[in-house]
């Protein structure tokens, strides 16, 4: 029997991110597994994400034949040392890797160490890697990257829920910002809109699960808290409704946490307040703007008016709103202050403030009129983080600043930090203010030496 070991990697030091205090559970590893388990592939995973010992420790525990990777653009370089370690350990292990970044910008993983990039339909080309074990002509299976190949369609919809036994060890580990031991899971792939800055649209057309399917995966779930990573779960009145109707004829209790668009929230508070009396306690919503001449420029397809007409309708019925917010390049001082000011306006602005960033793969970067100052090699800082542009009015130390203050004066002032330990409670609490407050350093850090 072929055995693979499946590898989420660690976050490199240099890297700012949302992993401080929040750690999802590696959903697309658990899909990966339920597919190699379900055609006779003995498997394992390790989440380095959460583990001590070194990946060596986990090699010498079976003769494996295969090592997987999953990978986002932070984690290029740590996939490819982890490779090299493999093939040092034992040449003959084959190796490779997948996600949203081999399937978009696949030339990034171009290495000696990495025996297969997964171009496309990662799971079922997967699959054809391992039945074809172990002679594998890469031009013969379309999924496989190799130069002068076309990339062949893309098939959204996989056959097989996740196998979430696989991480039994680290369930009590994965969390949502204010939810503890949190769930994953996907109901729809991709999205319908197209968003310069936004790397989701590039790996696949707008697709959705049968609900059926997303039901049964949902009875199947141990925990309260499920937080659900559509790129945007609000696109269809009638799907919204058809899920609430189905949760209640099979008895389905949760917590959801979820993606969804300003403009279908600031048209359907009818809907806003169905989810919620379903469970919903939370959506993510990509305000990206305060001006409209921003919201143009990103071709996001939404106002001033519906972000702000929104936030209200969630904050007027009790469910909690995660905004994202885009900082440009030509900002000064007083369009920090605006920002300030616009979110000190709703009840909670709890807010993820992320400078421009020209994602490899997206519009944006194809047309990016502005110089880059961090190289592409230095894959741990194109976080959504680090400033990769030089600031067109200010110094990068000033710009990291002005991010920090505005953190400071919004989501980390005295009254929000009140108001998440009454509502959330004191570990939570202390858990997010722990991760905050290293990123708060990293900033101060980037302040002082600037990238």
């Amino acid at each position: 029997m072929m055995k693979v070991l499946l590898v989420r990697p660690n976050t490199p030091k240099q890297s700012i991110n949302l992993q401080s205090f929040m750690i999802c559970e590696p959903l697309e590893l658990e899909y990966v597994a339920s597919a190699l388990q379900s055609n006779a592939v003995e498997t394992d995973l390790v989440d380095m994400l959460l583990e001590k010992k070194p990946l060596t420790y986990f090699l010498k525990q079976k003769e494996y034949d295969m090592v997987c990777f999953t990978a986002y653009i932070t984690t290029v370089g740590m996939v490819k040392s982890y490779a090299k370690t493999v093939k040092t350990y034992n040449p003959n292990i084959l190796t490779a890797v997948g996600g949203v970044h081999a399937e978009v910008v696949p030339t990034d993983f171009n290495d000696d160490n990495i025996d297969f990039i997964l171009w496309a339909n990662g799971v079922k080309t997967l699959l054809e890697i391992v039945g074809n074990y172990p002679k594998i002509d890469k031009m013969a299976i379309p999924g496989i990257y190799a130069p002068h190949k076309s990339k062949p369609d893309i098939v959204s919809e996989v056959p097989y829920l996740p196998n979430r036994t696989i991480t039994n060890k680290y369930r009590n580990h994965y969390n949502y910002i204010y939810h503890n031991n949190c769930a994953t899971m996907k109901t729809s792939f991709g999205c319908p809109y197209k968003c310069k800055f936004c790397f989701c649209t590039q790996v696949c057309a707008y697709s959705t699960r049968g609900l059926e399917s997303v039901l049964e995966e949902l009875e199947k779930i141990q925990e309260n808290n499920v937080f659900i990573v559509d790129d945007n779960f609000l696109v269809s009145k009638q799907r919204v409704e058809d899920f609430c109707r189905g949760l209640d004829e099979h008895n389905i209790h949760k917590r959801y946490i979820a993606f969804g668009r300003a403009d279908f929230i600031a048209k359907n508070e009818e809907l806003i307040i169905l989810l919620r009396d379903h469970g919903f306690d939370a959506f993510f919503v990509g305000i990206e703007s305060f001006k409209k001449e921003e919201l143009n420029e990103f071709a996001k397809q939404s106002s001033v008016e519906e972000n702000i007409k929104a936030v209200e309708i969630l904050e007027r019925n009790g469910l909690q709103c995660y905004s994202g917010l885009i900082v440009g390049e030509d900002w000064k001082k007083e369009d920090f202050d605006g920002l300030i000011d616009y979110l000190n306006s709703f009840d909670h602005p709890l807010v993820n403030i992320q400078p421009i960033t020209p994602m490899p793969g997206t519009p944006l970067f194809e047309e990016y009129p502005h110089k880059i100052t961090i190289s592409r090699k230095e894959y741990a800082c194109w976080d959504m983080a680090h400033v990769v542009f030089q600031p067109k009015y200010m110094s990068k130390r000033k710009y990291y600043y002005h991010i920090l203050r505005a953190y400071l004066k919004t989501s980390a002032n005295k009254k929000q930090r009140k108001f998440i330990k009454a509502k959330y409670g004191k570990d939570i609490y202390n858990r997010v203010k722990k991760g905050a407050t290293k990123i708060a350093f990293q900033y101060i850090k980037l302040m002082i030496f600037p990238k």
